[in-house]
C-alpha cells in the first residue's frame, strides 16, 4: 500500500474530553503511537497547540 501522509493524527471528540492519537514515521517503517487526553476546558483545548508549538520549535533547532 502507498503512504499518503507521513505524519497523521486522529481525533475522537467527546463532551468533557478529547482524544488525540499521533502516529509519526518511525524507523524501519515502524510508526510509534502516541495518544494524549485533554480536557475540553479552554485552559485543556490550548494545550496540544502548546504541545504543537514545542515540537515543532525543537525540531526547527535541531534542524539548523
Amino acid at each position: 500500500m502507498e503512504v499518503a501522509h507521513q505524519h497523521c493524527c486522529g481525533l475522537d471528540i467527546h463532551k468533557r474530553a478529547v482524544v488525540a492519537c499521533l502516529l509519526t514515521p518511525g524507523l524501519r517503517g515502524h510508526s510509534p503511537r502516541e495518544v494524549r487526553s485533554f480536557s475540553t476546558t479552554t485552559q485543556g483545548l490550548l494545550e496540544p497547540v502548546y504541545d504543537l508549538l514545542r515540537i515543532s520549535t525543537a525540531k526547527a533547532s535541531t534542524t539548523i
